[in-house]
């Protein structure tokens, strides 16, 4: 059980990387050799279209991707703060509402960190961090400030014609937040969220 909960933690955290910034070298060589269960779920073909991806892609080519994706000229072509995907607009209210229960668990955003809390990196980062706390507290932050607008970035990615590696960031993504919105939907009394993930080396 509390190896479930680790792996959780480590996959929010890669996620959360994968996203605040384009993959180092020494983790495209990592994600290469990762070791999962190949059974046919969707976590499975997520993490051979990560591994097969990582393999495929220079670390080069990989920035350059994130430039055109998620900065531009003014705006990439995909938007990762939640605020725009439920507003419209930036810096509206999803992002003080964010604010205001970080507040109230005793996290802010560090001096270092230019993005808002909205964005998806930070959101995964906090999962991570929560995946140690109640099951209820993990919830409450999941289902208010993530599952109501992950699925519109996931297709936002999938439209970007820029997209290539990032396509198999999205669908690991796609397929971890699906497991996630369903087992704390289904989430009663338990304290632990428990649900399988076939990776096997996540871990350093």
């Amino acid at each position: 059980m509390e190896q479930s909960q680790s792996m959780r933690s480590d996959i929010y955290l890669l996620l959360a990387t994968l996203f605040r910034h384009e993959p180092s070298e020494e983790l495209l060589g990592f994600l290469t050799h990762l070791e999962f269960e190949h059974n046919g779920t969707p976590m499975a073909e997520a993490w051979s279209a990560l591994i097969s991806s990582s393999q495929h892609n220079s670390a080069s080519a990989i920035a350059d991707e994130y430039q055109e994706l998620f900065i531009g000229i003014g705006r990439g072509e995909v938007v990762p703060f939640s605020s725009w995907h439920i507003t419209g607009s930036l810096m509206e209210k999803p992002l003080a509402e964010i604010r205001f229960d970080l507040s109230k668990i005793g996290l802010e955003r560090s001096e270092n960190v230019k993005e808002p809390e909205d964005h998806i990196a930070a959101l995964c980062e906090i999962m991570s961090y929560l995946c140690d706390a109640d099951q209820q507290q993990q919830k409450a932050f999941f289902n208010r400030h993530i599952s109501p607008w992950y699925t519109s970035l996931v297709e936002q990615i999938h439209s970007a014609p820029s997209a290539n590696f990032y396509l198999a960031a999205a669908k690991l993504l796609s397929a971890f937040l699906n497991l996630e919105n369903v087992a704390f939907s289904d989430a009663k009394s338990s304290k632990r969220n428990t649900h399988k993930i076939e990776v096997k080396n996540l871990s350093n």
